[in-house]
């Protein structure tokens, strides 16, 4: 297998790390990095043209959830939204009960907000997934007690790509509130950032109370996402000093980036349909031919429940790194996992919620579609990647035998 000049060409597969920004995105931001650039606390005229800009991206952003307008808060980035929902509801209701609960299979933003939280005295359960990455409705119910105050469970899994039931979780949890005594708590988030733009982002068909969605999945500029929490819920905020957000979060807001954030949700929530159908047939293609012509390999997650542009496998005795080193000669760029974890060489901790064994969790690689992922690409993608798998496969058999001699 040489490294022929084929190898010029880029085959993006990375989309669930990050996409590039939208052409018409990146138009509708331009002017508020020169001309309409004013501080949209300012009381000019110029001040309250960026304060309408804002205003106006939220309700285009609440009329794709379904929500008013003052449900949005914009942050930092997904991981802000998702610190904020959980740092500042468990605070704001210490008074009322000190436990949370997680799935196994949460991101990383979520699982050490949690940590902070223990740190300060919180009780945390982690609620157990089904080895294809579905959460267990019933243990988790069973977690849940009158001192709970946020249950986080995300919509879709940013490295095995599974789709979480949050409607019947959210039916349930409201069904077990009702049953004692119609609590308000505990409040029910989900992080929606893998999901937006695959998957309805509708909070009231939903049933959720708190929603994170970020910018960079959706082709909009990195920077900036928001996080939905529903009127009359208490935050307490994590960044502090001005009055923006309605107070929940202080900074100069970005107007840019909000505008083309907003952009962004707008042509992806136009276009879902149409493209998860195309990515779906490309997914469903690309995993028959792995698996087929990869000895060993497994798929990770649920075969069908699963996001129409996630391919996340695993080969027994390969590291995952060494495949993307030798895929990125040939110019295909893929993940290990989640991009949050690319320097972790401890073993996936979702791989290891799901059951999956250290030997195949290090052998594990993700790839994900995107706007500009063609069958050529795939074509190409399985013309170089079985025998990779195969070369890696038999270096290792041979390290193996070697080390079993001595």
């Amino acid at each position: 297998m040489s490294n022929t000049a084929e190898s010029a060409k880029t085959i993006y597969l990375d989309y669930a790390a990050t996409t590039p920004t939208d052409p018409g995105v990146l138009k509708a931001m331009l002017p508020y990095f020169s001309s309409d650039y004013s501080n949209a606390s300012s009381m000019h005229s110029s001040g309250r043209r960026a304060g309408q800009a804002i205003s106006q991206a939220r309700s285009d952003i609440a009329a794709v959830l379904n929500c008013a307008p003052q449900e949005i808060i914009f942050t930092g980035s997904g991981t802000e939204s998702d610190n904020l929902a959980l740092l500042g509801i468990a605070r704001a209701y210490r008074s009322q009960g000190d436990h949370i609960i997680i799935s196994a299979i949460e991101h990383k933003a979520v699982m050490e907000s949690t940590k902070l939280l223990e740190r300060e005295g919180f009780k945390v359960s982690i609620a157990p997934v089904r080895t294809d990455g579905c959460i267990k409705v019933e243990p988790l119910l069973e977690l849940l007690t009158n001192k709970t105050t946020i249950v986080s469970v995300m919509y879709a899994n940013n490295e095995i790509g599974t789709i979480q039931p949050i409607q019947e979780l959210a039916l349930a949890i409201q069904e077990w509130k009702k049953d004692n005594g119609n609590r308000e708590l505990p409040f029910f988030h989900t992080d929606a950032c893998q999901a937006a733009g695959f998957l309805s982002l509708d909070v009231r068909e939903l049933g959720i109370d708190l929603m994170t969605v970020n910018s960079s999945k959706i082709y909009g500029p990195k920077g900036v996402g928001i996080l939905f929490k529903k009127k009359n819920l208490k935050l307490q905020p994590i960044i502090v000093g001005g009055e923006q957000e309605s107070n929940l979060r202080a900074g100069t807001e970005n107007i840019a980036l909000i505008v083309g954030m907003a952009e962004a949700l707008k042509i992806a929530d136009e276009s879902r349909h149409k493209e998860s159908k195309r990515l779906s047939g490309l997914r469903d293609y690309f995993i028959s031919k792995l698996l087929a012509t990869i000895p060993l390999s497994i798929l990770n997650g649920n075969r069908v429940s699963r996001l129409p542009n996630n391919v996340h496998i695993s080969i027994p005795h390969i590291e995952g790194e060494s495949i993307l080193l030798m895929l990125d000669k040939f110019g295909i760029e893929a993940s290990t996992g989640s991009a949050c974890s690319a320097y972790d060489l401890r073993p996936s901790h979702v791989l290891m919620a799901i059951g999956q064994t250290p030997e195949f969790a290090h052998g594990s690689i993700r790839f994900s579609l995107g706007r500009g992922t063609t069958k050529v690409d795939i074509d190409y993608v399985l013309k170089i990647f079985p025998p990779i798998a195969q070369r890696l496969s038999a270096i290792s058999a041979l390290t193996v035998k070697t080390h079993e001699k001595k």
